[in-house]
Order: structure tokens, then sequence, then C-alpha cells
């Protein structure tokens, strides 16, 4: 669910770029994004070509991204090797 809703957030946040209005700031999209929506949130970025020339927000990206790996490899190691 929250891949859906993060998607959907990168989407209107393009839109309301394009329309110049006001934004979704990259602080909500990346909360949006380490709360489980990470996904979403790549998928967003590549579908409406969104935030990916932008250095600064793609170096915390990658943060979070790294979270999330780090996390889940912990608890894989943890079920399965424990």
């Amino acid at each position: 669910l929250m891949s859906l809703i993060t998607f959907y957030l990168f989407g209107i946040d393009k839109k309301r770029a394009i329309r110049k209005r006001r934004r979704i700031s990259e602080t909500q999209l990346l909360v949006f994004s380490f709360l489980g929506g990470i996904i979403g949130a790549i998928t967003g970025m590549f579908v409406f070509r969104h935030k990916l020339s932008k250095a600064s927000f793609m170096l915390k990206f990658y943060g979070i991204l790294i979270v999330h790996a780090l996390v889940i490899g912990f608890l894989f190691y943890a079920i399965y090797f424990a």
C-alpha cells in the first residue's frame, strides 16, 4: 500500500511541477519512500522521469535504499542463520 501511495505522490509532484503549482516537498517524498514505499518511489521516478537528475535528492534516496537493503539482509540472516 505504501508503494502505491508513494508512486501516486511522485506522479502528483511531477504533474504539479509541469503546471508550476505548489509541489510536494522532497522531505515528504523521501519519508514515504523510507516508510515502505521504496518500490513505488523507484517505479514513479522512472515512469514519470521525475527527480532522476537532481543529485542531492538522489544521494538521500540512495541512502534510504542502502538502509532498506541492510535491514532486509539482517532480517534474512536472523531468520535463516540464527
